[in-house]
């Protein structure tokens, strides 16, 4: 009876074992924030999740090709992975000449070649946890629909920097009382989109 026991136990432990390296798979999570608006008393952050390379080079891809290895599938760039990318902020802003009022949004981008990226602030609400039935909020970009963007601008997409980003980063420069820059860097491509407070 004892061995049965055991062995019962053994094989739940083993079973349990072998789900595990989906999770494993799962990015880190990441934030980035940053302070603005008149005596930086406005909060801005970007919540998401980070992707690694695992070994993968030339992760954007090229010519007509661009951008499908990251979009997998979905019309636009999640520009993290798993949860869609979060934009949160106390201060509304303006980006690309249109207004953001103050609230949260997720981001994406269309990435149309590699000296072409959109960032999109969108109005899509983002699930937490991957729920097929739910229509009223996305998984990652899939399902995005370009009716929900609150506004889009060209991104300044520098050239290949001199080392390889392992993990996926957002993080915020030129932080004044009237502005800043939002910049993401993965592998050898790092990009970036200028915000001004509105208020």
């Amino acid at each position: 009876m004892r061995k049965t026991v055991i062995f019962g136990l053994s094989t739940a432990l083993l079973l349990a074992l072998v789900s595990l390296p989906a999770a494993a798979q799962q990015s880190p999570k990441g934030k980035a924030n940053t302070q603005t608006g008149a005596g930086f008393s406005k909060s801005v952050e970007v919540s998401y999740s980070r992707p690694i390379l695992r070994g993968r080079r030339d992760i954007f891809g090229e010519g007509e090709s661009y951008g499908q290895k990251v979009n997998a599938g979905a019309p636009v760039w999640r520009a993290g992975a798993d949860v869609s990318t979060r934009l949160k902020t106390d201060v509304g802003l303006e980006f690309g000449g249109t207004a953001v009022p103050a609230g949260e949004y997720s981001l994406f981008v269309e990435l149309n070649g590699a000296d072409d990226w959109q960032l999109i602030v969108s109005n899509h609400e983002a699930q937490q946890n991957y729920d097929p039935n739910n229509k009223e909020a996305l998984w990652g970009a899939y399902g995005y629909n370009q009716e929900q963007d609150v506004a889009r601008a060209a991104m300044t997409v520098q050239p290949p920097i001199g080392f390889s980003m392992d993990e996926l980063t957002w993080y915020f420069t030129d932080v004044t009382e009237t502005g800043f820059v939002l910049n993401l860097i993965w592998e050898q491509t790092t990009a970036a989109a200028a915000f001004t407070v509105a208020e």
